[in-house]
């Protein structure tokens, strides 16, 4: 069971499944830019996944018939990313016919869901060896295309209700005493870190190049990342949601909390995330799996956890799911050396920093959605391979990835290297 972040919560300690759970390997398209001739705008998602099927195979050296189930994360499920792409994928990568296929949206945090429910799976003896992971086309999909009600059906989504992400990240501020200066300053910091990391090869290990389907160079690096960005320049971009919320969400969302009288908006295109194409994927396995094909795992699953928040403050659901996780764990801050917690806007982050009682430079040390770009279902498994390989070049131990999502949903993985 994993609503309300129970995955074995009757035990104690590193002992959250019923046999212990790896994660072997991890594999991710790099990030492109959502428009038209963005690096992978004409890849179809389906062969995004496929790529990365073939490249999982390869790297890890198992046997694909021996792959009980293919858990794939994406959140507009329409269109080229419709149909169940997790199934098609494997049949157009020439995997066996046996290898299942299953979809799971829960706004961002999909593709980390889909991680969950693979280690709930295997720590429960129910599957061997699984692969999990998500994809996210917004070249080709646009984001709210499938129209779901929650946000486009009027009815609906007054009755939920609905607020729009941004109004919701500004409410988190405004709450929070996080200042423009603060969220622009945290903005230039993740576009250092990344184009740092970019550039010392620090994403090498876990990327992928994707050959586009019209042919010249392969798709080889993260293209959303902008380096040079000061919080001078980010000063003088202009507010994004301040028109929506003049339209009358902050009227609905100050009549939720009527502790403040008004919404700052602080938010902009230089400190909110930066939308992106990719795919990403893990391999997973029960220890008898481990042992059976002699396979090496790099990291063990210690504790996932899904909650949800109010649905009008909404982005604190990673916060709160992070939390379950560590208790789960037996964990506090001091145990947990890195974090990938996505940066679903710069206030949020520096919340979760606050909260939580992480430093800052343990949290998203190579750059964050802001500048890496957020390929919403995809997002959660490119943050495990991010962290794991971190961990790894470091010398480090234990890790926690968080994504909040939309309607206030919230998720949080603890790994550990082995």
């Amino acid at each position: 069971v994993m609503a309300g972040g129970i995955l074995g919560r009757a035990h104690q300690g590193p002992e959250k499944f019923m046999s212990p759970v790896y994660v072997l390997d991890a594999v991710r398209t790099p990030r492109g830019k959502v428009r038209q001739g963005g690096g992978l705008s004409s890849v179809k998602p389906v062969d995004m996944v496929a790529a990365l099927l073939k490249a999982l195979e390869e790297r890890a050296g198992f046997v694909p018939s021996a792959v009980e189930d293919v858990l794939l994360g994406c959140v507009t499920q329409v269109g080229d990313q419709g149909g169940n792409v997790a199934r098609t994928a494997v049949l157009v990568a020439d995997w066996p016919e046996t290898v299942p296929g299953l979809m799971i949206n829960r706004f961002c945090t999909s593709g980390l869901d889909a991680a969950a429910l693979a280690g709930a799976k295997l720590g429960a003896g129910m599957n061997d060896l699984i692969v999990a992971g998500g994809v996210e086309s917004m070249s080709r999909v646009p984001m709210l295309s499938d129209k779901g009600a929650y946000y486009a059906d009027p009815d609906i989504a007054a009755r939920a209700p609905f607020v729009p992400l941004g109004i919701a990240a500004d409410l988190v501020a405004t709450l929070d005493g996080i200042t423009r200066q603060d969220a622009d300053a945290y903005a230039a910091l993740t576009q250092s870190r990344a184009a740092h990391a970019r550039a010392k090869g620090y994403f090498d290990k876990s990327l992928i190049a994707i050959q586009p389907p019209e042919g010249g160079p392969a798709f080889t690096r993260d293209e959303t990342i902008r380096e040079g960005v000061t919080a001078e320049n980010l000063a003088a971009l202009d507010p994004s949601f301040a028109g929506l919320g003049a339209g009358g969400y902050d009227k609905l969302a100050l009549a939720r909390f009527d502790s403040c009288t008004e919404i700052r908006h602080i938010h902009t295109p230089g400190n909110s995330p930066a939308m992106a194409d990719g795919a990403s994927l893990v391999l997973m396995a029960s220890e008898a799996a481990v042992a059976r094909y002699g396979l090496k795992p790099r990291a063990r699953l210690r504790a996932a956890a899904t909650t949800s928040v109010d649905a009008v403050l909404m982005l604190t659901g990673g916060i709160e799911a992070s939390k379950i996780a560590m208790k789960q764990a037996g964990m506090t801050a001091a145990d947990i050396d890195l974090v990938e917690f996505n940066e679903a806007f710069a206030a949020v982050t520096l919340k979760f920093i606050r909260d939580m009682g992480f430093r800052e430079d343990q949290v998203n040390v190579n750059g964050g959605a802001i500048a890496l770009g957020h390929a919403m279902g995809a997002t959660g498994t490119s943050l495990i391979g991010t962290l794991l390989d971190e961990l790894e070049r470091r010398d480090l131990s234990t890790g926690m990835v968080a994504i909040s999502g939309g309607a206030g949903v919230g998720t949080a993985v603890i790994i550990e290297r082995v």
